[in-house]
């Protein structure tokens, strides 16, 4: 009898616990165990992206023939307005593209060349006993870019890295040579007049191009290329080197709105 009243005392004590330590909850996991959400970005049509954009660079001919002699420093000035056209499902990529123009002046040293054909029906770089002390080719094109573009933060895209790839096509405006102070052989001036010709005979009046920038914010770097032919065929005796002139410029971009 004394067995079972302690046995029964000792149950009325123990159960008590067990049942209290059942109804414990189980302790939150941490904040820092709760995963953290993918950041969506906005679809905005009319966010700021480059709608506007400047570039400034150093213009050079690829396979350019030793004959030619050059000076000074060859620039290129690129100015586009453009519209962006962001993914909907991927606000980060967008398509660029707009209008705009692009001019190139390439500088020769003691050469002329006869870009109107005056004296020949070909096109030929000459260099005389008696040069100008500056001259040079300029050309001014009416160009259509169009760019993939990819912004790293989308909703602040001028102060976020961005790449862009793309081509232009353009169509040659003018061509022009112009030639500033004559003079001798001996390094003397026989006058001081601006010579001015205007023809664009001899060049190609359609230009693609392919392209590719980096910046970050508004600014950045460029470059661009020439993939078709600067010069026509025809515009230059059979042979000459004259036709795989490409010209191609690097430099500096501002870009943003």
């Amino acid at each position: 009898m004394k067995k079972l009243i302690t046995l029964s005392l000792a149950l009325a004590f123990v159960l008590p616990i067990f049942a209290q330590d059942s109804t414990k909850t189980a302790a939150p996991a941490p904040a820092s165990a709760t995963p953290s959400k993918k950041k969506v970005w906005k679809y905005n049509p009319n966010r700021a992206n480059d709608h506007f954009m400047i570039q400034l660079g150093y213009n050079g001919w690829a396979s350019k023939p030793d004959t030619i002699a050059t000076k000074g420093i060859p620039r290129t000035f690129n100015m586009y307005f453009m519209f962006d056209f962001p993914f909907k499902t991927s606000p980060r990529f967008s398509v660029g593209i707009g209008a705009g123009l692009g001019t190139d002046n390439f500088y020769l040293d003691k050469m002329s060349v006869d870009i109107a054909g005056r004296t020949s029906n070909t096109l030929a770089f000459k260099s005389d006993t008696n040069y100008f002390k500056k001259y040079k080719i300029a050309t001014t094109y009416l160009e259509i870019p169009v760019e993939l573009r990819f912004a790293a933060d989308p909703d602040n895209t001028n102060k976020s890295w961005k790449v862009a790839v793309g081509g232009k096509i353009g169509t040659m405006l003018s061509a022009m040579t112009k030639g500033k102070n004559l003079m001798s052989s001996k390094g003397g001036t026989i006058n001081n007049y601006t010579e001015k010709i205007k023809s664009k005979r001899y060049f190609n009046s359609t230009r693609l191009a392919v392209t590719g920038r980096i910046s970050k914010g508004v600014f950045g770097i460029f470059g661009q290329y020439q993939i078709n032919q600067f010069i026509k065929d025809g515009a230059v005796p059979p042979g000459s080197p004259l036709v795989d002139i490409r010209p191609f410029t690097i430099g500096l971009s501002i870009s943003g709105l």
